[in-house]
């Protein structure tokens, strides 16, 4: 067959350990015989990014705002005892934090269901996607150790000099700990944007919730935006697309979600998302079977996978030993980009190849071939453990 021909690259952003093994096989054997690949390739390989002093994740991000569709290979984000493994010159900032900051970036990780991986909660028949805040909070906090008889207080100094301030605690009998967070009206109003385009283009109702009567300024300000932009721009798009944006508290919106179907979108505060995405991620089988896209508010998108850089398996590779790793959510972070690009450059083939590698993806693991992960958890009787190799040849036998 002819190749499928691209008009416009991908920004391709290469990564680390296992997933970095796992990055060329699915371009040697599941695109590259199909695609005439065309990407703007940038490594962001733990080393490279030493050796750049991590100028090439910055570089990569422009890149993606330029050409709008980008994919990322997982990235190691180093902690102390990744210093002397890499010799690193300092500790590096994670790449995702980076890249999402820069693109002012809605996270959106949806599970993918396959017949035969059972989620824990049973009424889950429909994927729950979680789109996630990627800014402030606890993740760009300050935080300082307070001594016995300080005194905490917050200070703002206004523009004109003026100041306000306002006590956090008197820590007159004994010492502690503070914490201080922010966020900014215009992150929020992104988030907000973004996460209302999203329903419309995927036609899911729309979740968001907080803790506004415990937390009166800081998350009832979250709420505020939403509420005023969806009235002010959305309101009527969702009537005429047949879905609603709902908001409850937090604590309400769990309830729902474990008693619920699933088939929504469910917006969440930074923190909130980090650790609903894992746990969502987690009833519904596996990270390594989750699609996870960054989308700004200006329609730029960034997919990759969901999990990490899988190191234990890279270790067995690297000593030649058989390995066998998921890379169903690598896989779609390709498929993913190709079909954003297929629809942007109306490259309708394009988009028709991302659909059949899904497709073909789904059927094999249906079919009972799947990595050691799955075979744990799949309820299928007749089902096979392959190794990283064979289930990526089994994928391209069923396209």
């Amino acid at each position: 067959m002819a190749k499928i021909q691209m008009t416009t690259p991908l920004v391709e952003m290469d990564g680390d350990e296992m997933t970095r093994i796992i990055w060329q096989m699915i371009k040697d054997v599941l695109i590259c015989p199909y695609v005439d690949l065309k990407t703007e390739y940038y490594d962001l390989g733990l080393v490279h990014r030493n050796e750049t002093d991590d100028k090439v994740t910055f570089d990569s991000a422009e890149a993606t705002k330029k050409y709008g569709v980008a994919v990322k290979c997982a990235t190691i984000t180093p902690n102390a005892a990744r210093m002397p493994e890499y010799n690193l010159k300092e500790m590096w900032k994670s790449p995702n934090g980076t890249i999402r900051a820069i693109l002012d970036g809605t996270v959106f990780r949806t599970p993918i269901i396959v017949k035969g991986i059972n989620p824990f909660i049973p009424t889950w028949t429909k994927p729950i996607t979680i789109a996630r805040h990627a800014y402030g909070d606890i993740y760009k906090n300050t935080e300082l150790q307070v001594q016995t008889g300080a005194k905490a207080e917050i200070l703002v100094t206004n523009p004109d000099g003026t100041t306000s301030k306002e006590l956090i605690h008197d820590f007159s009998d004994g010492a502690g700990i503070v914490q201080g967070v922010h966020n900014t009206d215009k992150s929020i109003s992104a988030f907000a944007r973004t996460c209302f385009n999203y329903a419309l283009d995927t036609k899911q109702d729309l979740w968001f919730a907080t803790k506004d009567t415990i937390s009166k300024k800081y998350d009832h300000h979250f709420k505020d935006i939403f509420a005023d932009m969806f009235e002010a721009e959305y309101k009527e798009k969702f009537e005429a697309a047949g879905i609603e944006y709902f908001y409850t508290l937090i604590d309400d919106v769990v309830a729902r979600v474990i008693r619920g179907q699933g088939g929504y979108i469910w917006a969440c505060k930074n923190y909130d998302g980090d650790v609903m995405s894992d746990m969502v991620a987690t009833a519904y089988g596996s990270l390594g079977m989750m699609s996870s896209v960054l989308v700004s508010p200006d329609g730029i998108y960034e997919y990759e996978a969901a999990h990490g850089t899988v190191q234990r398996h890279y270790y067995k590779h690297l000593k030649g030993e058989r390995t066998s790793t998921n890379s169903v959510a690598t896989i779609y972070a390709w498929s993913g980009a190709l079909r954003k690009r297929g629809e942007l450059d109306n490259i309708p083939e394009l988009m028709e190849f991302a659909d059949k590698l899904e497709a073909a993806v789904i059927k094999t693991i249906e079919s009972g071939i799947m990595t050691g992960d799955l075979y744990t958890l799949s309820s299928l009787e007749d089902k096979k453990s392959v190794s990283t190799e064979e289930f990526l040849d089994a994928v391209k036998a069923n396209i």
